[in-house]
């Protein structure tokens, strides 16, 4: 029986398209999810939109449409995102699924029942584009008023509302960071999340009546859930809570933005707790993506569309940048320039135009035949040993949730690869020693099986065709350490067509330039 593992992204709230933010979220998730596959493991990997609270309510209001149509809109556009950028979620769940407003009208029984909801009157302020309620500690002087922690507009509000008994599970959540350091990451968002709550805890409003949209409470007409309880227990409504088995709880990985950690990090562990299901086995915040080190806004015109940048420079290309890119859990920047000119120095130039001088060769002088015999040399052995552990680098970032320096460690292996080739000269060699030259071939063909067999979690079409053209069917862990598939391959009936190029050369957009 595979091992299960869990991810998640957080669902996106969709009262406006998506942006490279969600797109970068997503993009992450998915590379992880792959990587997770290749290991063996029985992956479930869930995205999807947080489509309940009051901001749906006021956008619907505004474009003078059904709440329920503008939902059901706007979300096909971030599925259709994810689509697009060849994100391998299993489900896309939306917070209207009837499963879902099951699940959520579960836990928050099961809350009740241990006691910890009462009924009161909430007065305080409230950020309807956080949809979260903040202490008059944590608000800070702005133009205009006062403003959230984030800098959003906050307001006023008062109105009768369930609390869920926060205060409680203070010492509870400081035990769950203390054993479990790994609960939440960075460690620069551990040590945020716990400097608040070792400065205490409110009780935290967790229902509304001055809308209906969301999921009704049980028990109590006029009131619907605040929407994180509803968002939250999205992550449970993928593993088939309450009714099903629920194997594939608790969630490796929530993979999240880094403003909405402290929901996921204290809100959510305590709603768990509360009702006696076991928490996450981490949260990890990730960075804001920058437009040219700017934060992306309406109002300065750098909102950028993901789906243009994919049409721009090719979906492999947007990801592999990203993911390059940004050291993951900070913040990081990106602009046209910097897409063309990574990419072009690292797949087009580097592993691109290795693999197809390589393929191209065997196809055009050995009527694509893979060489069999050849005179070797003891730089073919430490090629392939630096390839391997250029593998082995990629694997353990990974694991370690270390994406950009994973890429690194890959790269490494794409480098040695090159000076080997150019050390080697199998062109030169076809004319002075072709027993040699057949041997450079096949240790070649060798490392660039390796190499894309790593590289597919980042860049899965163009990686998966390079495998593709060379037949290499099992795309595994596994397969990375099959010393004898050259070989059992070689002897086969296989041969080399001339193959088009995978990773081409990117030229930048008129428009950016």
């Amino acid at each position: 029986m595979r091992e299960p593992f869990y991810i998640s992204t957080a669902i996106s709230y969709p009262n406006g398209r998506p942006h490279i933010g969600h797109a970068y979220e997503a993009i992450a998730a998915d590379a992880i999810a792959r990587f997770q596959r290749q290991a063996g493991r029985d992956v479930l990997f869930q995205t999807g939109t947080d489509e309940h609270g009051l901001k749906m309510v006021q956008t619907a209001r505004d474009r003078g449409v059904e709440v329920r149509d503008l939902a059901s809109e706007m979300s096909s556009y971030f599925k259709a995102m994810c689509d697009n950028l060849n994100v391998s979620y299993d489900r896309f769940i939306q917070t209207t699924d009837a499963d879902h407003h099951r699940a959520s009208q579960a836990i928050w029984q099961a809350m009740a029942n241990a006691g910890d909801l009462y009924l009161d009157r909430y007065e305080g302020w409230y950020s309807v584009r956080d949809e979260a309620f903040y202490d008059e500690k944590e608000l800070i002087d702005g133009e205009g008023g006062k403003l959230s922690p984030q800098g959003t507009p906050v307001e006023w509000t008062a109105e009768e509302t369930w609390f869920f008994r926060l205060s409680k599970y203070q010492q509870p959540l400081l035990e769950l960071y203390r054993d479990n350091p790994d609960f939440i990451r960075p460690e620069s968002r551990r040590n945020e999340i716990m400097r608040f709550v070792e400065g205490g805890l409110t009780d935290l409003s967790v229902s509304r009546t001055s809308f209906d949209w969301g999921v009704a409470v049980p028990g109590s007409p006029g009131h619907v859930m605040y929407v994180w309880v509803d968002a939250l227990t999205n992550y449970l409504t993928g593993v088939g809570y309450p009714d099903g088995e629920m194997k594939y709880w608790p969630a490796d990985l929530h993979l999240i933005g880094k403003d909405i950690v402290r929901f996921h990090a204290v809100y959510w562990p305590a709603f768990l707790m509360s009702a006696g299901i076991a928490s996450p086995k981490s949260v990890f915040g990730h960075g804001f993506l920058l437009h040219r080190g700017e934060k992306m806004s309406k109002s300065l015109g750098n909102v950028v569309d993901p789906g243009d940048l994919a049409t721009a420079f090719g979906v492999d290309a947007l990801r592999y940048f990203l993911l390059r890119e940004v050291s993951f859990g900070q913040d990081g920047s990106y602009s046209a320039e910097a897409i063309v000119m990574r990419v072009n120095a690292e797949l087009a130039n580097s592993f691109g135009n290795l693999a197809q001088r390589t393929l191209s060769f065997i196809a055009k002088n050995l009527d694509g035949e893979l060489p069999v015999d050849g005179r070797r040399d003891v730089a073919d052995g430490q090629l392939i040993e630096e390839v391997i552990v250029a593998a082995a680098g990629f694997k353990s970032a990974f694991e370690d949730l270390m994406l950009s320096q994973g890429i690194e460690a890959w790269l490494r292996g794409v480098f040695a690869c090159n000076q080997y080739i150019d050390a080697q000269a199998p062109w030169a060699l076809r004319k002075t020693d072709p027993d040699r030259m057949n041997a450079v071939l096949g240790t070649l063909v060798r490392a660039i099986r390796i190499l894309a067999i790593v590289i597919l979690p980042v860049v899965p079409e163009a990686a998966g065709k390079v495998l593709d053209q060379l037949g290499a069917a099992e795309r595994d862990h596994a397969a990375v350490d099959d010393d004898d598939w050259y070989a059992r391959h070689a002897a086969s009936d296989f041969r080399l067509a001339a193959p088009s190029p995978m990773f081409p050369r990117l030229e930048l957009p008129a428009e950016a330039a």
